[in-house]
């Protein structure tokens, strides 16, 4: 969670800064940061595109992740998430067709939909708080539970 954290701070949305960071078997497999599409403007140059109190400018983290590892041939089924911010709806289905097992989190993020749908998909979420200055304990792998 320490590393998502990091790669959160490359975001360039300032309304959130998100980190993602998929790995299996020990082994960092891609990231991602929410930021703008590839060749347009970054928020923080540009101003944010808001539609309904969210800028709609970004690609969230867990889809960058995902593209990143796409884009260089990784196979991502069967790993694991570690993002600072549960994943909205949209991303959660993502990361549910891209064959992620385990969901990490470190802060509830507005919806909590794809709890109960990980719960049917036997994908395990688990709620691992951020704390500043502290190393992160991440909890072994139990199955799906609801936290939080």
């Amino acid at each position: 969670m320490n590393i998502a954290r990091v790669v959160s701070s490359r975001a360039t949305c300032h309304r959130k800064f998100v980190g993602a960071v998929i790995v299996r078997d020990k082994t960092i497999l891609s990231t991602g940061y929410n930021g703008s599409v590839r060749g347009l403007p970054h928020c923080s140059d540009a101003g944010h595109m808001m539609v309904e109190g969210h800028c709609v400018a970004t690609i969230h983290a867990e889809m960058n992740a995902i593209i990143q590892a796409a884009r260089n041939g990784v196979r991502i089924e069967d790993a694991s998430i570690y993002i600072t911010a549960s994943p909205c709806w949209n991303c959660f289905k993502a990361l549910a067709n891209a064959g992620i097992k385990r969901i990490c989190y470190g802060e509830f993020y507005r919806d909590d939909r794809s709890f109960d749908v990980a719960q049917e998909l036997d994908i395990d979420m688990a709620h691992v708080p951020l704390e500043e200055g502290a190393v992160v304990k991440v909890p072994p792998a139990e199955g799906p539970r609801r936290t939080g």
